[in-house]
């Protein structure tokens, strides 16, 4: 006599896997793609906050990194490393300075009591065209840094800006050009040249939203620990 043997079925329930192209999911249950640089907040081995920057001034070479820890600037640069106690920074200037890669270009620059000089940018070097901005990374780095300075007491100068004497020649060549604009537009609309005279305005609209950008925000100043740049900062 045969014999029927009942076949259960199982079904069996697929989980949605965490690894979704290479990425990584966190305890908000959002998917984060991982960064080139490691420009974020750590923990160090004895459970404080480290604040980390990186990015690379060229295409050659590695990256610049930087970590504030509580022994002060760590800084590792083209092969070189070391630290700096944040009451050993003697002066910090803030600067916007725009290039024709990228027009979002904010520096840091650093002076060591010992004469030693530390440059930190807002962008960073991805490809011969690319020149990322980071400005958020920057921008938290920064801030952190001046507030681990004032909590050691520190009397490092604050400078906003570039320098009075760059400053000053700045101002007369945009004034020179200023005036050499507004002399070829007159004389353009007398002897009726409306297409020349059309360019011009254009050109001095472009102009003065560029450089005049640019001379607004490096207009030289101090500043404390508890009021920082906006202007200098992204």
């Amino acid at each position: 006599m045969p014999v029927r043997v009942k076949k259960t079925r199982q079904n069996k329930k697929i989980e949605p896997r965490s690894d979704y192209i290479g990425t990584e999911k966190g305890s908000t249950g959002i998917f984060a793609l991982p960064t080139s640089l490691p420009n974020q907040a750590a923990l160090s081995g004895e459970g404080a906050p480290e604040t980390r920057y990186a990015y690379k001034a060229s295409l050659i070479g590695s990256a610049h990194e930087f970590k504030l820890t509580d022994a002060g600037l760590s800084w590792h640069i083209s092969g070189k490393s070391g630290v700096w106690g944040y009451a050993d920074i003697a002066a910090i200037r803030l600067s916007y300075k725009p290039s024709s890669m990228q027009s979002r270009r904010f520096r840091a620059d650093l002076e060591g009591r010992d004469d030693g000089r530390i440059t930190i940018l807002s962008t960073t070097w991805q490809t011969v065209s690319l020149m990322a901005p980071q400005d958020h990374g920057y921008r938290a780095f920064v801030t952190e840094l001046h507030r681990r300075m004032a909590e050691a007491g520190s009397k490092a100068a604050l400078i906003a800006g570039i320098g009075p004497k760059t400053y000053v020649a700045a101002l007369a060549m945009v004034t020179f050009l200023a005036i050499s604009m507004a002399g070829l537009l007159v004389r353009a609309l007398w002897i009726g040249e409306w297409y020349g005279a059309l360019f011009l305005v254009g050109f001095a609209a472009l102009f003065t939203w560029q450089i005049g950008g640019f001379i607004k925000r490096n207009r030289p100043r101090g500043y404390s620990f508890d009021h920082l740049p906006e202007a200098l900062l992204p």
